[in-house]
């Protein structure tokens, strides 16, 4: 397998956030890519993204052996980014990251596909006390266990237009007087492009080298959960108060918040996301990362001012607020 010899790949849970620009940089590569979803009819615009018939979405529960098996015929490579951030109905984390994970390594051995690429999480643990967490671990250790020679990669929180990190506080610091310091705000992480993730993806699907390594995707800065807050609140012209919210007080509020998941409505909070606030969500020291796919990692305030705009007083009419500010200094 190499980048002149594109085939046919799987993309499992491509029409996500990471999903579609993964997607984006397989077809940019000459792949053809078949986007296995729960719901095809909400991947349609997917096709655009490369030239007619090289994008095709098909409909797939990866929690079906036979689904699976029918989205992986005549595959060359698959890549699995299917992941919850909150359990539903019908929807558990066990189900959908453990079961589903095993389902298509298994397909992939069957098949005789060459390249797996596992994406999990930088936290995944299979001893974590969150259950997603948890369950990403496990997925991890399944696959390996399975097609030892699966790549993994591990991303830190991803940013881009449409993630659901910056928009969600920057969202809630229009209509809030305060934003939550969980824990106090302390928490590390180090915010990686979407862009780069796609193309660590990609690169990770046509490096022979690649095989059965795992990567950790962080950016080129460490922030504190705090100093992200307070960035969004600079760039987006907005002064809010800071409220420490202590991890049991937040955890109480989390728990509640999940009621609306049994409605089919995202909980703003969960008990899960609590328990991962407590530990950092950075790259482990030794780990390879970007750099090790030949990627140099996009900072935070290269991007996120590209999107963040629209949630300033008068949206893309507003003044610049770092421009404003240094003009009140001159």
């Amino acid at each position: 397998m190499s980048e002149s010899t594109p085939g046919l790949v799987t993309v499992f849970g491509g029409s996500g956030f990471v999903g579609t620009q993964a997607v984006r940089a397989l077809a940019r590569r000459g792949w053809r890519v078949r986007v296995a979803v729960r719901k095809p009819a909400l991947a349609q615009d997917l096709r655009i993204l490369g030239d007619v018939g090289q994008i095709q979405p098909v409909r797939c529960d990866i929690t079906s052996a036979d689904d699976v098996a029918n989205a992986l015929r005549g595959a060359d490579a698959a890549v699995n980014l299917v992941g919850i951030l909150f359990e539903t109905p019908g929807r558990g984390f066990e189900k959908s990251h453990v079961e589903g994970s095993r389902n298509i390594a298994g397909a992939c051995v069957a098949a005789g596909v060459r390249r797996l690429v596992q994406v999990s999480a930088i936290g995944a643990d299979s001893h974590s006390e969150a259950g997603y967490g948890r369950t990403k671990g496990q997925a991890e250790a399944a696959v390996r266990e399975i097609k030892p020679d699966t790549v993994i990669v591990r991303p830190s929180i991803v940013f881009g237009n449409g993630d659901g990190f910056l928009n969600r506080f920057a969202s809630m610091a229009t209509m809030s007087p305060a934003l939550p310091l969980i824990g106090g705000g302390e928490t590390k992480f180090q915010p990686v492009w979407v862009g780069d993730v796609a193309e660590a993806i990609a690169r990770s699907v046509v490096r022979p080298d690649a095989a059965g390594r795992t990567f950790e995707l962080g950016g080129p800065e460490v922030w504190s959960f705090k100093e992200i807050l307070q960035y969004i609140l600079r760039e987006t012209g907005r002064r809010r108060l800071l409220a420490p919210l202590p991890f049991f007080a937040a955890t109480t509020i989390g728990s509640l918040a999940e009621i609306t998941a049994i409605l089919g409505i995202p909980p703003v909070l969960t008990r899960d996301q609590v328990l991962m606030l407590k530990t950092d969500n950075v790259v482990a020291e030794g780990a390879e990362g970007l750099s090790a796919l030949g990627i140099e990692a996009t900072g935070l305030e290269a991007i996120a001012p590209s999107y963040l705009w629209r949630y300033r007083r008068g949206s893309q009419y507003a003044p610049n607020p770092g421009v404003a500010q240094a003009d009140a200094a001159v």
